[in-house]
C-alpha cells in the first residue's frame, strides 16, 4: 500500500479523495495553520493534518498539489528538497521564471521529480511529442461563462453583467495570462510548458453568456503537421471555477503512481 500526501483540501481535493485508487491511501493533508483543526475533524484519525511539510511523520510515495499558486510557492521547494515526487495542478505558478529555475535546481540536486499534470485540457501528450520534432506556432483559446470568470482579472477588462455574445477580452502570451489569471489560466501554462514556451505561446480568452461549459482549443503547426484540438469541459458542481477534467487528471496521476502499466 502506497501513501499519499495532499496539499490543499478544497473542492478539487474532495473530488480526488473520493476516487483514489485502492492501492493508494491518504496519510497527510497540508493546509494553512488556521484550517488544521477544522480539516482534521473532516478526516479519519489516520490522516495527519499539518501546515508545514516538515511536520510530516513518515515519507509519502506521492504528493499532489490541489491548493493554488500560493500553496505551490510555500510548499513545493520543501517537497522536492526531500527527494519526493510532486504532481502539480496549479501550473500557472511556473510562469514565474525564477521560481521555476529554483524548483529545477532543487529537484536536480535532491532526486525529486516535478510532474506537470495536464489539468483541464486534452492533447498534451501529442503536443509534447510534436515538440520533439519542431513546433512552429501554438495558440490556446479559452472561453468560459461570465460566472466562471467572476473574481478574476476579467472583471477589470470587461463588464461581465453586460455581455450578450461571445467576446474576446484578453490576448497575450501564456506567461502573461498565467500571471494575470492565476486561478483560471493554468491551461495556458501547461500548453506552453509542453510546447514552445511561455513567451512564444499565444493566448486568447473570451466570455460567452450562452455557454455552461468551459471551452478550450489548441491550434499548433510544425514539422509534424497541424493539430487542432477542441473540447468543452464541465465545471465541478461544488466550484464553478474548477474543471472536472482537472480533478480527474489528478486522480489519473494518482493511479499512475501505483499502476504497473501507465498510459
Amino acid at each position: 500500500m502506497k501513501q499519499l500526501m495532499m496539499i490543499g483540501f478544497g473542492a478539487m481535493a474532495n473530488e480526488v479523495r473520493q476516487h483514489l485508487p485502492e492501492d493508494l491511501v491518504l496519510r497527510w493533508v497540508v493546509v494553512p495553520a488556521r484550517s488544521v483543526a477544522h480539516v482534521q475533524q473532516l478526516l479519519p484519525a489516520t490522516v495527519q493534518v499539518i501546515s508545514d511539510v516538515e511536520a510530516c511523520q513518515g515519507q509519502p510515495d506521492y504528493v499532489i498539489e490541489v491548493a493554488g499558486q500560493a500553496a505551490v510557492k510555500q510548499h513545493a521547494a520543501q517537497v522536492l528538497g526531500k527527494g519526493w515526487r510532486l504532481g502539480l495542478i496549479s501550473v500557472g505558478t511556473l510562469a514565474d521564471a525564477d521560481f521555476l529555475q529554483q524548483l529545477l535546481h532543487i529537484a536536480q540536486n535532491s532526486g525529486g521529480h516535478l510532474h506537470v499534470l495536464a489539468g483541464a485540457i486534452a492533447g498534451i501528450d501529442g503536443l509534447a511529442a510534436a515538440k520533439e520534432g519542431g513546433l512552429e506556432q501554438v495558440t490556446y483559446k479559452g472561453c468560459k461563462s461570465p460566472k466562471s470568470w467572476r473574481g478574476s482579472y476579467a472583471e477589470q477588462l470587461i463588464d461581465l453583467d453586460q455581455v450578450t455574445e461571445s467576446t474576446v477580452f484578453y490576448t497575450g502570451t501564456a506567461r502573461e495570462a498565467a500571471l494575470d489569471f492565476p486561478a483560471n489560466a493554468n491551461v495556458a501554462a501547461t500548453i506552453a510548458l509542453a510546447g514552445i514556451g511561455m513567451d512564444q505561446t499565444r493566448v486568447e480568452l473570451s466570455v460567452d453568456p450562452h455557454i455552461q461549459q468551459n471551452k478550450h482549443s489548441i491550434v499548433a503547426t510544425g514539422r509534424f503537421g497541424q493539430m487542432h484540438i477542441e473540447m468543452s469541459g464541465v465545471p465541478l458542481a461544488s466550484n464553478p471555477k474548477t474543471s472536472t477534467l482537472a480533478a480527474l487528471s489528478v486522480i489519473r496521476a494518482c493511479r499512475n503512481s501505483v499502476d504497473a502499466i501507465q498510459i
